[in-house]
């Protein structure tokens, strides 16, 4: 996950040992303690409120976690996730409107016009260009005249006039986060603000921003080398399930998602008992909860949408995608590995440091300080999603003069090593040291301890898991380690990508210089 503290942690062997036997006895306190301060809600509509008390300062942040991401794009409508994410800062049928009767009949215009046009546009013979431009011409108008009734960024504006700092959101894979932090003298504003946008939400200039997300789909991945290197990649690792879509959605797809399918999406998946809402801060939960209850259960209920159901299934031949253009070499290599629930979760995030944390790890040390042949080399996991099984995935930057094919080598060598011979108990210990450091780390925060909460909470069913996935990492051995690197580590489990340089042609050399 994205922002799930024990997935992404990042001196002498007493020192280490010392700080562990400190952090460890935080670790119990810090339970126990936080067990104090939090008061957790399901709501009758199903959505769960956490409330975590601290008054140190007169601030608080919240995250609200929607699971739902990229992941759970319908067939043939990728980048709605995205795009509903977008929809959310557009304000509500009081919000960002300056009259919204009129505006909704003019919204309903704007679709019916955006249906004829596409009929027209997607029919497979006999489409009829005059037509089409005047569709266009008509759809255009419908959307202008429904912009007159924008009061543009207002659910921003209202949000920043009151104090609001960090006001973003997040769209991954697996889910979509929504945060911001505030001063505690506006919790009844943010509630009201936030449990509108979940319950009251309006596809206002849906087209505008869909044309958006096909501009940022072009900076990001089409005109980006790595970026649609990336996009074949897990094109490639994956034949089944979604996670070997384009994560933006394919362009075909975006173009033509409608303002309807949103709302559909949103109806489905942002039900009450699909969604967490952490709050962090100087908030009382004795009278917060009762004001927190009252807002948000005006979001609609309804069952939560049931996981996918579509298993990838074992890859059993190495699959290879080889990109040559005049731009920088680039290698990515990625092993199927479980999910987050399988028993030896903690023993991949124990590789994942002793491989890539910092100038001490494995991968640093050989390709970019001993041999000198990476500009950087790193591998992570999980990737692209933590959710549903995903990949173990290495990457590496040649240095000039070197090639895809030596990153790839030198990578493998690092890979038999482990698979062939014990870390060193040091290596070990530093995973497990800087895994509680790195947990209290992010607890010390109020936007991260919101989004821990709301994460550990809809993942696990209980934010406890935040504090109790501890007792697996210290549960990790050598052994551990040397099993799962031979399991998956395999080259029949392996789909890699490279950017190969490629020399101007003299044709494109005769170009250049006509110019």
């Amino acid at each position: 996950m994205p922002n799930r503290i024990s997935s992404r942690w990042r001196g002498g062997a007493a020192a280490l040992l010392a700080l562990a036997f400190a952090l460890s006895a935080a670790h119990a306190q810090d339970l126990k303690s936080f067990e104090q301060r939090i008061t957790t809600k399901v709501l009758p509509n199903g959505l769960t409120i956490i409330i975590c008390q601290r008054p140190e300062a007169p601030v608080f942040s919240y995250t609200t976690f929607v699971d739902a991401g990229d992941v759970d794009d319908p067939s043939g409508e990728s980048g709605l996730a995205h795009m509903f994410e977008h929809l959310a800062f557009k304000g509500t049928s009081q919000i960002g409107t300056t009259n919204y009767a009129a505006e909704k009949v003019a919204l309903a215009r704007v679709e019916a016009a955006n249906n004829a046009y596409e009929a027209e546009y997607l029919k497979p013979v006999g489409r009829d260009p005059k037509k089409l431009e005047e569709l266009h011409k008509a759809f255009v108008a419908a959307q202008a005249a429904a912009e007159k009734y924008v009061i543009p960024n207002q659910f921003t504006e209202v949000a920043e006039r009151n104090g609001a700092e960090g006001l973003n959101a997040e769209t991954g894979l697996d889910d979509t986060m929504y945060f911001w932090s505030m001063p505690e003298n506006r919790l009844q504003l943010w509630a009201w603000l936030e449990s509108s946008r979940l319950a009251d939400t309006v596809p206002r200039e849906f087209y505008k921003e869909r044309s958006v997300v096909i501009e940022e789909r072009r900076m990001r991945t089409d005109s980006n080398p790595i970026g649609r290197l990336v996009e074949q990649f897990l094109a490639t690792a994956y034949v089944a399930q979604n996670y070997g879509r384009s994560a933006i959605g394919w362009p075909s797809e975006v173009s033509q998602i409608t303002a309807t399918e949103a709302m559909a999406f949103h109806k489905k998946y942002y039900a009450g008992s699909n969604i967490v809402v952490a709050v962090v801060g100087d908030v009382d939960p004795k009278t917060a909860m009762p004001m927190l209850e009252k807002y948000f259960s005006k979001v609609p209920g309804g069952p939560k949408p049931e996981e996918m159901t579509t298993v990838e299934p074992p890859q059993f031949a190495e699959k290879k995608v080889i990109i040559r253009e005049q731009t920088q070499p680039f290698y990515i290599e990625g092993y199927h590995r479980p999910s987050y629930r399988d028993p030896d979760d903690a023993v991949y995030d124990a590789i994942q440091d002793i491989m890539s944390n910092g100038r001490v790890s494995r991968l640093y040390r050989s390709l970019v300080e001993k041999q000198q042949i990476a500009a950087e080399a790193e591998g992570f996991s999980p990737f692209p999603g933590e959710k549903y099984p995903s990949l173990f995935a290495f990457y590496a930057v040649p240095l000039p003069g070197h090639t895809p094919a030596e990153m790839r080598a030198a990578i493998h060598k690092e890979i038999e090593k482990l698979k062939t011979a014990d870390v060193t108990d040091a290596e070990l210990e530093m995973y497990k040291t800087r895994a509680r450091a790195d947990l209290l780390r992010g607890l010390a925060n109020n936007q991260g301890l919101a989004s821990a909460l709301a994460e550990y909470q809809t993942r696990y069913g209980d934010w406890r898991e935040l504090f109790l996935q501890l007792d697996r990492v210290d549960k990790v051995t050598k052994a551990d380690i040397r099993r799962v690197a031979n399991k998956i580590f395999v080259a029949s489990n392996r789909t890699s990508a490279e950017i190969d340089y490629q020399a101007p042609t003299a044709a494109a050399k005769s170009e250049g210089g006509a110019e």
